[in-house]
């Protein structure tokens, strides 16, 4: 009886006390999941927010490389000469003209269009003048391949004339023309050489360089072998040269090898066979004996036997 009347007193729950532990267990369900409501939640807007400022700032800064990339490359084109590739000139008719007067149905009748005749034809109201046919592709807008089809029905006026008459004098400046004397090829330095058409400096070094190995030149066509010097140049140069002079010999009795080998057209074979042919035959009696050499045909015989004595 006394168990009993403990339990019902202390272990049972009245009305209050129920509505106490629900109410501490709802507070204790507050606070546990608070932060998940709140606080979990509030974070996924910021981020969208963030994500579309800087998805904002990218595109302000791709707009803003764009902008200055078109910007440096009209610049460059604006200060950047490219001949035109255009290929749109019709096949005109060819006739002999004057770029400085022609008119711009003159120039549509030779097959270009009308825009490009303006040009030209502005180009000579501010004071342009053509010198020389070259002068014609210095026009912009013309197309490829025109000017090497009309060059040659070029005929350009004296310049100065067509001042005078339009009341003008003005000096045309004619480049002197420099005469060379005939110049001994044996004697000749660097700086002679260099005086002369469509040779440099490296080339008069070749020259001098071949020259002194040979022991001096027996002919001016010898010239014409010397290493890079192409013929169009050495036949420019020909009606220059002169030659006078002896040329340094070899002694075929008494030369060894070695003393052989380092002229130009001797080398080492020849030299070789030579002093082998000595050893076996004893000391070349004539010049001609070198025939009975086998390397030695008539061609080498006559560009040898200058350089050669007993």
């Amino acid at each position: 009886m006394l168990l009993k009347n403990f339990i019902k007193n202390y272990l049972s729950f009245g009305k209050k006390d129920r509505i106490g532990v629900i109410a501490f267990l709802a507070l204790t369900a507050i606070i546990y999941f608070f932060p998940y409501l709140f606080g979990r939640n509030a974070e996924p807007f910021p981020i969208k927010e963030r994500a579309a400022l800087v998805k904002a700032m990218d595109t302000i800064t791709n707009q803003t490389k764009k902008s200055n990339n078109i910007s440096d490359e009209e610049n460059a084109e604006a200060y950047q000469y490219e001949p035109t590739q255009i290929k749109d000139f019709t096949s005109g008719e060819l006739f002999v003209f004057d770029p400085n007067t022609l008119t711009v149905e003159g120039w549509k009748k030779l097959g270009l269009s009308e825009r490009t005749g303006k040009t030209i034809e502005k180009y000579r109201s501010k004071g342009g003048k053509f010198f020389k046919p070259e002068d014609l592709k210095k026009i912009w807008g013309l197309p490829e391949g025109f000017y090497e089809r009309v060059k040659s029905y070029i005929s350009i006026a004296s310049v100065s004339k067509q001042f005078e008459q339009n009341g003008f004098t003005k000096p045309v400046y004619e480049k002197p023309e420099k005469k060379i004397a005939f110049m001994n090829i044996n004697e000749a330095d660097t700086t002679d050489f260099v005086a002369l058409p469509g040779i440099g400096s490296k080339l008069a070094f070749r020259i001098v360089n071949f020259r002194d190995k040979l022991g001096g030149f027996y002919a001016v066509e010898q010239i014409g072998e010397t290493y890079g010097l192409p013929d169009s140049t050495f036949q420019k140069i020909k009606t220059h040269l002169k030659l006078d002079g002896d040329v340094k010999k070899i002694n075929v009795n008494t030369a060894t090898k070695d003393e052989l080998k380092v002229h130009p057209y001797i080398k080492w074979n020849l030299a070789n066979a030579i002093v082998e042919y000595r050893n076996q035959h004893g000391n070349f009696k004539s010049l001609e004996e070198l025939k009975n050499i086998a390397v030695i045909d008539e061609a080498m015989f006559e560009k040898i036997v200058h350089y050669l004595s007993l």
